[in-house]
């Protein structure tokens, strides 16, 4: 029990307590709040932010390179074949699986090169492949391209497209597209549908391999690159 002064001050230090624990409820509850808020205002910001573009995927691959060729024949008059050159080798290297198209080209002696000559062979195949595209697509009449669809394949991927000449001629060229870790690329081309590019390049490089080996090849195609740009 207690007496005299003592009891004011336990009352005191009882209300003090008191004011201490309606404190931290008052806290805690301004701390739900606000949490709550920023939810609310997070929730909002996501609603609000554009979505997110769509997955690249094998077609949208191939429109890349039409409107890159179709640009590049509408200016082909001012860029000449060097800049037309210029203007599409990055983009070649870029879309086509460049070292896998020089591997299945070469054929069973690419597994015999050393890493310089296998990357000096891809080099040299990717100007050639680049200078073939600057001569080909050099002037611009009315063309336009065209993306009919996509089946998949057990290699990957083939798009279907058509260049529609000016006359209204379709000219059918399908690309097998495959996923690689830099994304959807070019490994093989088919004129008018069927004819493989792979297949014609290998069969003209047998008999420079036989002659002159893969250094024989590598200047041969840099020479036709150079030659072709004029």
């Amino acid at each position: 029990m207690i007496h005299g002064p003592l009891l004011p001050l336990a009352e005191q230090a009882k209300a003090e307590g008191e004011l201490g624990v309606a404190m931290v409820r008052y806290r805690q509850s301004a701390m739900r709040k606000l949490a709550g808020f920023c939810l609310l205002l997070a929730g909002v910001l996501i609603s609000l932010s554009p979505a997110p573009a769509a997955a690249s995927g094998p077609t949208e691959a191939i429109r890349r390179l039409n409107g890159e060729l179709l640009d590049t024949m509408q200016h082909a008059a001012t860029l000449g074949v060097k800049g037309r050159y210029q203007k599409l080798e990055p983009i070649v290297f870029k879309t086509f699986d460049v070292p896998y198209m020089a591997r299945l080209s070469i054929g069973p002696s690419w597994a015999s090169l050393t890493p310089d000559q296998k990357k000096r062979a891809a080099r040299a195949y990717g100007r050639y492949v680049a200078a073939v595209y600057a001569t080909r697509f050099d002037g611009y009449s009315g063309e336009r391209f065209e993306v009919l669809g996509e089946q998949k394949i057990k290699r990957g991927t083939l798009v279907k497209s058509q260049i529609v000449k000016s006359d209204g001629e379709p000219v059918s060229i399908s690309y097998l597209v495959h996923d690689n870790v830099v994304g959807y690329q070019i490994r093989d081309v088919y004129l008018t549908g069927t004819i493989s590019e792979l297949a014609t390049r290998r069969s003209e490089f047998a008999g420079i391999l036989r002659s002159n080996g893969i250094d024989g090849l590598i200047a041969s195609l840099n020479k036709k690159a150079d030659d072709l740009q004029g």
